[in-house]
């Protein structure tokens, strides 16, 4: 399931980041990639040891994990670090995929998905759109600046050139409570039901059986 959500950050959330990015350092993003996505990648990735570093994850991923459209989505049971990463005119990342198992000791995990938010306003640049591979075809993404797309990490995705302006997005991995994608989307549609059913109706006899269900088929599938 590939998912765009809307509104994760506020304007105000926004203005902060984007302030912080604009006074950070930045260094050269194939320091985090595989041996064979370096000959593809080209963008810069704000410093780690950047102290602002700390307080812009602590909120992105606050803001991410208190999200409910993304945590119906993604049922999140690790997550990586995030990075921020910025492209400017003629940088681009061609077609890769994300790394199974990403970090070490207690922070290593699987990457079951892969999400990009975007942070700045798609008409203040060219180019940049998230490009995936899929059964349906190859799909584009360039989304309002707030708004995020997830996708399975076992997605052939890549970057297309920015050609105007810059492109800046913080993007991370997830391992999931739910390791199968496809079981991921049946419990989001579950959910999504029941929500809509408890907001037309109340807390009914259906809505019960309904949030029931979803719960007993998270006992199913769960790993934790």
């Amino acid at each position: 399931m590939i998912l765009c959500i809307g509104n994760i950050l506020s304007d105000q959330q926004l203005n902060q980041v984007r302030t912080a990015l604009d006074q950070g350092q930045f260094e050269d993003g194939r320091k985090t990639a595989g041996w064979h996505a370096r000959l593809v990648k080209n963008n810069e990735q704000m410093q780690v040891a950047d102290d602002t570093v700390k307080s812009l994850r602590a909120g992105v991923e606050k803001a991410l994990t208190e999200h409910p459209v993304f945590q119906m989505a993604v049922r999140p049971a690790k997550m990586t670090p995030i990075l921020f990463s910025r492209y400017r005119d003629g940088m681009t990342y061609g077609n890769h995929v994300d790394d199974p198992v990403m970090g070490r000791g207690a922070g290593r995990l699987r990457t079951d998905i892969s999400f990009t938010l975007f942070l700045d306003d798609p008409d203040s640049y060219d180019g940049g759109e998230l490009v995936t591979e899929t059964s349906a075809g190859e799909q584009t993404y360039k989304l309002p600046a707030g708004s995020a797309v997830i996708y399975p990490s076992s997605t052939l995705h890549r970057v297309a050139p920015v050609t105007r302006g810059q492109r800046r997005v913080a993007i991370g991995w997830i391992q999931s409570t739910i390791r199968d994608p496809a079981q991921r989307e049946v419990l989001f549609d579950l959910d999504t039901a029941r929500r809509t059913l408890f907001e037309r109706e109340g807390k009914s006899s259906e809505f019960d059986l309904l949030t029931k269900s979803l719960a007993n088929l998270q006992r199913f599938w769960a790993e934790v």
